[in-house]
Parts: structure tokens; C-alpha cells; sequence
């Protein structure tokens, strides 16, 4: 299994495209500098994080929104490990036109994920929980994705199993259309090629249409390893999950299944 890992690792240019891994290299923010590390501490992180920001990187893009129109001022923050991918990601989208309303920090809402979900925005770090609960959120490791969270809202079922929605408007999206303007369905396996093989969309309850992320236990792997070695493992985590996804006959298997192969 080794060798065809490391196989799959020397592949990864040939299969997302050269050109896109050098382009995704070179335009993705160096770190956090100290302005960037002064906002997000006052605003996002707090003591205790799983990660610092020394681990976090900001990610520039082009997009198109939701009436065709180009901005060149998209913004996500991630794991420094994971920005060529999720550089890569938000190229692919961009070149296939996909919409998005605007991607901006989340110290723009002061870390309030309600309000940046309010604004349908597409968005990553945030140290927070999850939703509705106490664990700690794959947001926090900065190694999850909320996409265009009105098309693609939160559901969960309330008291009476009536399904709630936030943001409460994207209840005008409860009944998945996957061909709309916008819907995550479209895009799952752009994500899952570039590692966030975990979709929300999946869940059962809650169900969160606009959510990618990777495993919990590799997002905690990587947060204990220096840069370069987090780097590594995500790529491993790549290769395995191709592998899996394109093992020969039988031996394939779907993108759910090889969601665990890749850690």
C-alpha cells in the first residue's frame, strides 16, 4: 500500500493539473503576519485553540457571484497545510463559473457564524463549536468549508421533527435541486479530490448542505505536527483516498466509502 501512496502523491499534479498547483502555490498568502494575526486573535481566536497563527493562511481568489459578475477579492482561511488544495478548489469553481455570493474573513462578523451565515458567506476558520453543541468544530482547525450557506443551509429537525433551517431564509432551499445556482451538490467531488472528503450533505441529522471538512481525527493528527509534516500527511490522505477511488474493477469504491481511506 506504501508504494501505491506514494504513486498516487507523484500522480496528484497529473490529476488536478500542473499548471494548477504551481498557480495555487504561488497565490496563496505566505502566513499570518502580525496585522492579520492581531485581527483574528481579537475577533476569532480564543485561548485554548486547536490551532495558532502560525498554522492558519489566507487564501485569495477569483470568483464570479451570483449574476456573473468577477471579484477578485475573495478571502478564506484555512490550515497553512491544506491552501494549495483549497486554492486549487476555488480555481476549479471559479473556471466552471459555480456562483458565490462573497467569501470573506470571518473577523468580518467578529466570529459570529450566525451573521456570516445571515450574509451567505462562504467561509473556514472560526474557533467555535459545533453547532448546537460543545465539541469543538472542524472550523476551529480551520480544515472545514461552508459553501454559499443559504443555498446550502443547516437543517435540523426540531421537538415536534419539524426541520429548522439556518440561515432561516434558506428554507426557500430545503427541497434539494442539485442543477440551482449554487447548490454544493454540484461540487462535492471538486472537494473530495482536494481532501475535504466529508460532506454535510451525507449527514442525517443534522443535515449541513453547505459543509466540507476532512476526518476529526486527521484534523487533530495534523494539529500537533509542524507545517511541512501536516502538509505531508494531508497529501497522503489525498493519495489515499485516490487510490481507493480508483482501484481497478471490483476493488473501486464510492466516494462515501473512501472518505475513511483517507484517514
Amino acid at each position: 500500500m506504501q508504494i501505491t501512496l506514494w504513486r498516487f502523491r507523484l500522480l496528484l499534479p497529473l490529476l488536478f493539473g500542473a499548471t494548477t498547483f504551481a498557480s495555487a502555490q504561488s497565490s496563496v498568502a505566505p502566513g499570518l503576519d502580525s496585522q492579520q494575526c492581531k485581527a483574528v486573535s481579537q475577533r476569532v481566536l480564543q485561548p485554548g485553540a486547536p490551532v495558532n497563527c502560525q498554522q492558519l493562511q489566507v487564501v485569495r481568489f477569483r470568483y464570479v457571484d451570483f449574476d456573473g459578475k468577477r471579484h477578485d477579492d475573495g478571502e478564506i482561511m484555512v490550515m497553512a497545510a491544506v491552501a494549495p488544495q483549497v486554492q486549487a478548489i476555488f480555481q476549479e469553481l471559479f473556471k466552471r463559473r459555480f456562483p458565490l455570493a462573497r467569501a470573506r474573513l470571518m473577523e468580518h462578523y467578529q466570529g459570529n457564524d450566525e451573521a456570516s451565515m445571515a450574509d451567505n458567506n462562504t467561509s473556514a476558520f472560526n474557533d467555535r463549536p459545533i453547532t448546537g453543541g460543545k465539541a469543538i468544530s472542524l472550523h476551529a482547525y480551520g480544515l472545514a468549508i461552508d459553501l454559499n450557506p443559504l443555498q446550502n443551509p443547516y437543517v435540523l429537525p426540531d421537538a415536534q421533527g419539524r426541520p429548522t433551517y439556518s440561515p432561516a431564509a434558506g428554507k426557500a432551499f430545503g427541497q434539494r435541486t442539485a442543477q440551482r445556482q449554487g447548490s454544493s451538490e454540484q461540487v462535492v467531488e471538486i472537494f473530495a479530490r482536494h481532501g475535504f472528503v466529508i460532506w454535510g450533505g451525507d449527514w442525517k441529522k443534522p443535515i449541513d448542505y453547505q459543509h466540507f471538512q476532512v476526518s476529526r481525527k486527521l484534523a487533530e493528527r495534523m494539529a500537533q505536527l509542524p507545517a511541512a509534516a501536516a502538509r505531508r500527511l494531508f497529501e497522503d490522505s489525498i493519495a489515499a483516498y485516490h487510490a481507493c477511488r480508483n482501484a481497478p474493477g471490483a476493488q473501486a469504491r464510492s466516494r462515501k466509502a473512501c472518505a475513511a481511506a483517507a484517514g
